[in-house]
């Protein structure tokens, strides 16, 4: 079975941005740099809708507290997150010997790990997981 072409967006979070790289069916990649904020994350939802890429299947590593809103923020949306541990996202980039170390390249290589094993999606925590832990 073939799964159809979908574009996916790696998704590169700091504490004060996140850098995004949608990377298309055909190979091309658009780059964009938001605000790490409720005003960035929309900003990045009309951005994906322009690019006609609200079906895409979105990519980010797991950055503790910088990335844990935008991600609940995109679930919300409905929108396809998965959320993955850096070290495989690390270990994908050793197989492809990227040197280049920028948010930017960082974004471009957490999309193709998107691309090439379509993650499982993300559930964000119920809100009493969430309150008990903070406890």
């Amino acid at each position: 079975m073939m799964m159809d072409p979908v574009s996916c967006v790696g998704i590169d979070v700091a504490k004060a941005k996140f850098d995004v790289a949608l990377l298309k069916p055909h190979g091309k990649y658009r780059s964009k740099v938001f605000s790490n904020n409720s005003e960035g994350f929309r900003q990045f939802r009309d951005w994906l809708e322009k690019q006609e890429a609200l079906k895409a299947h979105l990519c980010m590593e797991t950055t503790g507290a910088y990335g844990r809103s935008l991600a609940r923020f995109l679930a919300q949306q409905q929108l396809l997150i998965s959320v993955m541990n850096p070290a495989l996202i690390h270990a994908f980039g050793k197989t492809e010997l990227s040197r280049a170390k920028t948010d930017k390249a960082d974004a471009r290589l957490i999309a193709r790990y998107c691309q090439m094993h379509r993650p499982a999606p993300w559930v964000p925590p119920t809100e009493a997981i969430v309150t008990h832990v903070r406890d």
